[in-house]
């Protein structure tokens, strides 16, 4: 459900005491059956077979030329599993559209089309990609799984586009988050679906200014842009909210390179440290707490994607209240609302390994056909203006896209990893029996960052 651009955001959830109103009950009571014909129509769709809207009438499979999206991202190497994590995403966003009558044109109606291209999870052949798409003149890019391949597909998008008004492209990210892509680098060509870095740590940061166990901090990153990132802003949250804990450690290691986290995990133990605070993400972290569970480390681990790809099985018990990381969105937040659109994702990827929803994800392909259909056409320039703007309000996840950076304002999630079943823990991740339940949930005007950007329209 999108709410026009303009519409003054209306706060209805009551964040002291997690209480609903019934007019924010009532809207996720109306997501709940949008949400339930929707899954319905696109499984439909997925299958071949006649889909039905809303309100069970038939919806016509649209018939124009296809709307192509590239995505261009490490489709094989060491982080080819986040790879397919997102393919799978973006490709349950583009059914749900399509199972809606697709994107309306005045020429009819266009089916979207995913084509996905692996970029080696390398700068240098992103752009190779980036050239091919521009070549068979897709004008939608969509890359995540690195902020540096992020930095290297703007700037090249942004010449293409200032040599080839014909030929534009525009760039959807939903997880590359170095904050300098929408401050000092900001594009008119790109948009930010994700938090960035700094609006995770200063949830991350909320946390641990309310651990008095913690007094020492040992930082731990992937050594490039972001890693970095994380580590800069580490330091400055920690400064400002805990001025009392000393970091005793802040390292970076080669990003996808390291098989054994082993020396790394004694680096800690021998600082004493209570916490790490790490972005890793993808192998990376996976062979981190892997390490640390097999050394009996017996600190807290403060991460960006600790929820994430393999994270809580490799770390098992060892994780249980251990484990903190920070999300736009988790399966345990809880209404029907939410938990509607869980079950439409688990329904078209039943298999455990497949259990790795990402909200945000589909959301990007929905703002992206509503703002086709509000520009009436598929031409980057105008969709570029249309998305700026634009609200999403689904019973369960009130968002924006702020136009003056081009960042998605939204809510954010810290959560605990525990047992499923406990209370909050309702669904575990990929069929390992270890969840995550919220401990603070911020709503989107609590996550609002300041942006220095200054963009060139």
């Amino acid at each position: 459900m999108l709410i026009p651009s303009g519409t003054p955001y209306d706060p209805r959830f009551d964040e002291s005491s997690g209480v609903m109103t019934m007019a924010k009950w009532q809207r996720a009571a109306a997501a709940v059956v949008a949400l339930a014909a929707i899954s319905a129509a696109a499984a439909a769709y997925a299958a071949g077979e006649a889909a039905s809207g809303p309100a069970g009438k038939p919806v016509d499979k649209p018939t124009g030329t296809p709307i192509q999206l590239a995505l261009i991202e490490g489709m094989s190497g060491p982080f080819a599993n986040a790879g397919a994590a997102v393919e799978r995403n973006l490709r349950f966003g583009v059914e749900q559209v399509n199972a809606q009558g697709g994107v309306k044109l005045a020429d009819g109606a266009h089916p979207l089309e995913l084509v996905v291209l692996d970029s080696k999870g390398s700068a240098e052949e992103a752009l190779v990609q980036l050239r091919a798409a521009a070549d068979r003149h897709i004008g939608y890019i969509m890359q995540g799984n690195s902020s540096a391949v992020a930095a290297a597909l703007i700037g090249a998008i942004d010449k293409q586009n200032s040599r080839e008004p014909g030929n534009r492209e525009l760039f959807l990210n939903y997880s590359a988050d170095d904050p300098a892509l929408t401050n000092v680098n900001c594009s008119f060509w790109h948009f930010r679906f994700d938090a960035h870095a700094g609006m995770r740590m200063d949830a991350l940061a909320d946390v641990i200014q309310r651990d008095k166990a913690v007094k020492k901090v040992y930082l731990l990153n992937q050594d490039y842009s972001f890693g970095h990132d994380v580590s800069s802003l580490a330091r400055s949250a920690l400064a400002a909210k805990r001025p009392d804990i000393a970091v005793v450690g802040d390292e970076f290691h080669p990003i996808g390179r390291v098989k054994d986290f082993a020396p790394y995990i004694a680096k800690i133990r021998a600082s004493g440290a209570d916490a790490v605070i790490t972005g890793n993400w993808g192998n990376d972290l996976t062979l981190l707490v892997k390490a640390a569970r097999e050394q009996g480390l017996d600190t807290r681990f403060y991460t960006f994607y600790g929820n994430s790809l393999g994270a809580p099985a490799a770390l098992g018990d060892a994780g249980v209240k251990h484990v903190i990381a920070v999300a736009d969105w988790h399966p345990n937040v809880g209404g029907a609302a939410s938990d509607a659109w869980y079950a439409a994702f688990r329904a078209r990827f039943p298999a455990a390994q497949d259990d790795y929803p990402v909200l945000r994800m589909s959301l990007m392909i929905e703002a992206l056909a509503t703002a086709m259909n509000r520009a009436g056409s598929a031409d980057p320039t105008a969709v570029a203006r249309a998305l700026e703007g634009i609200k999403f309000d689904h019973g369960f996840h009130a968002s924006w896209m702020r136009a003056d950076d081009h960042q998605l304002i939204q809510p954010l999630y810290v959560m605990e990893m525990d047992r499923v079943g406990t209370p909050g823990v309702k669904f575990d991740d990929e069929g390992s029996g270890y969840g995550f339940r919220t401990v603070l949930a911020l709503p989107p005007e609590r996550t609002m960052p300041p942006t220095v950007c200054k963009m060139k329209r």
